[in-house]
């Protein structure tokens, strides 16, 4: 054989190697993050739920260039955000699929860079004056996000803009928010 045919054999040997292993891999996924935000949960609702604030907080939106259009109700259910940012952003659809007193849940379709269709959860625990949020993405795991998996730590990565998300998140629901003697709250003028 040539050394040629020999580096091709290795290749063709290591890709499918690879596969085969990525393919052994779970067929969803399942990211969260927890953080306790120093304002009570109906103010976190009245942000999360008006998607057109997401650009105030959320690692996804804040400082991207990208088209936003928004449809349905101006909060709550129905309420959905399209963007295309091109190939930094990519395209999808993020549409507010349910509120509970508990937990807001998001349906996201994503178009680029590639298909996948997700559902994203904002659950919600009181902690005194403070809520403990929890947010979480889960979805299927389709073969290119398993390959990607084993060179990347998806959980790290996305978890990564979760943790800078509460960052901002917190900022700004805590920033309306003033604490009064005995622990009430009232918001800022």
């Amino acid at each position: 054989m040539t050394i040629a045919l020999i580096i091709l054999a290795i290749v063709f040997a290591t890709v499918i190697g690879l596969l085969l292993y990525a393919s052994s891999q779970p067929d969803t996924f399942h990211i969260e993050r927890s953080a306790v935000i120093n304002a009570p949960q109906d103010k976190l609702y009245s942000i999360l739920t008006d998607l057109r604030r997401g650009v105030e907080w959320s690692p996804f939106e804040k400082g991207m260039s990208m088209k936003k259009t928004y449809s349905g109700p101006a909060m709550g259910s129905g309420s959905a955000l399209e963007w295309d940012g091109g190939r930094d952003v990519g395209a999808g659809k993020l549409t507010i699929a349910d509120v509970t007193p508990s937990k807001i849940v998001l349906k996201l379709d994503m178009v680029r860079p590639m298909k996948a269709n997700h559902i994203v959860e904002y659950s919600f625990e009181p902690q005194g004056d403070a809520t403990k949020m929890t947010w979480s993405i889960r979805g299927r795991a389709n073969m290119i996000s398993k390959v990607m998996g084993l060179f990347m730590d998806m959980d790290k990565m996305c978890g990564g803009q979760f943790e800078k998300g509460f960052k901002d998140l917190k900022i700004v629901a805590e920033r309306d928010t003033t604490a009064l003697p005995g622990g009430s709250h009232i918001a800022a003028a």
